[in-house]
């Protein structure tokens, strides 16, 4: 079994799918658990299974510094917040373009800037930046925001990765496909009222599978443990895709 004994690992976007998974398995793992998210829904749940837990809005950089200035350094950084915009370049207007940003890349900026000098401080660290596979990676329809912010992840991810390799700091993204979480439950909703049912909804975002399913949050959880452990101590700088078959 993976092991993040004797870690400290900051997660934010922890109240719920994947970043909760994260934050569960890294507790099963046998890490410290810092659990943040914008508000304290779902957050109670970590508490009770060990986490300690802080309502964080890391699109706000003044709260993010405030917050790591408070911390003692972490081992490991886990930035899982996110937000989809649904449109193409046509139906976003500049205020979600932003909003998708912020969300989405400014706040990895916030964390790793402010996390940073402490994790090199300790001796280095390992940190997992949530891109997607619509991004630089693949093109999807209605994601113009989206896939920006994301392509921007990836980017991020690798000037980290390069600049402080020798700080014995490992900086990775994960590319998930479409992965069952209540963000993506809502999104069927929002299809359901077109197509006339949930049930529709739900096949037609399955039919889009090679596998004939979704991704669970378990499964991009475990990756992240692998790249959070000393397992994972060669890898750094890439983007792993982990999306059922969806660009094999």
């Amino acid at each position: 079994m993976l092991s993040l004994t004797g870690k400290r690992i900051f997660v934010s976007g922890a109240a719920a799918g994947m970043g909760h998974s994260v934050a569960r398995h890294a507790l099963d793992a046998g890490a410290e658990v810092v659990a943040t998210d914008i508000s304290s829904d779902g957050l109670d749940v970590l508490s009770q299974a060990g986490a300690s837990t802080a309502i964080l809005d890391v699109s706000d950089a003044d709260k993010v510094n405030q917050f790591f200035e408070t911390e003692q350094g972490f081992d490991g950084l886990v930035n899982m917040a996110g937000w989809v915009h649904h449109g193409t370049i046509l139906d976003v207007d500049y205020s979600q373009w932003q909003k998708s940003f912020s969300i989405n890349l400014d706040s990895m900026f916030f964390v790793i800037q402010s996390a940073l000098p402490k994790m090199i401080e300790k001796g280095g660290g390992s940190i997992v930046n949530m891109a997607s596979l619509a991004s630089s990676v693949k093109g999807f329809p209605q994601r113009a925001a989206y896939s920006a912010s994301k392509a921007g992840v990836i980017g991020l991810t690798k000037s980290v990765a390069v600049d402080f390799m020798d700080k014995h700091i490992r900086c990775n993204a994960l590319c998930p496909g479409t992965i069952e979480t209540p963000s993506l439950h809502g999104r069927m909703a929002q299809l359901a009222e077109k197509l006339g049912s949930m049930e529709k909804a739900q096949e037609w975002f399955v039919s889009r599978q090679p596998m004939g399913r979704l991704g669970q949050p378990n499964e991009i959880a475990m990756m992240v443990i692998y790249l959070l452990s000393d397992a994972g101590a060669y890898a750094t700088g890439q983007p792993f895709i982990i999306d059922g078959g969806t660009i094999a």
